[in-house]
């Protein structure tokens, strides 16, 4: 990975991290990227979004750290919801320890979510490289 996986200590972090290992894979890859707005006015931002320059193909990617355990996890079911009103495929890339067996049970069965250690293998064998 980028900076290795023990750098990581907080969601921003996590984002460099994330576009570190596109790019090694020669991908183009930008924070933060407006997609329109939420129901309630809110902007829509994805934390990355990840694009293979020879086809054009897009992946967006938020990414979730959790240190310790605490109430963050909560809000990943509705992230994961979220996502569907994107106008791109998306996934969520989680790290840390904080969160609970359930949670990555969860994640993991949403077939649209990894930990950062799986990112590359997926990204390889999502944009054919």
């Amino acid at each position: 990975m980028a900076g290795g996986a023990e750098a990581v200590k907080s969601g921003t972090t996590l984002e460099h991290e994330v576009v570190g290992v596109a790019e090694a894979l020669g991908l183009k890859a930008e924070r933060q990227v407006k997609v329109g707005r939420r129901i309630w006015g809110a902007e829509r931002r994805i934390d990355v979004v990840v694009k293979y320059p020879e086809t054009n193909l897009s992946l967006g990617i938020e990414c979730k750290y959790q240190g310790v355990g605490g109430s963050a996890e909560e809000k990943i079911p509705a992230t994961i919801e979220d996502m569907r009103a994107w106008p791109i495929r998306g996934i969520v890339v989680f790290y840390g320890d904080g969160f609970t067996k359930n949670m990555e049970a969860y994640l993991h069965s949403t077939g649209s979510a990894m930990r950062l250690e799986d990112l590359e293998p997926w990204l390889k064998l999502y944009f054919g490289l």
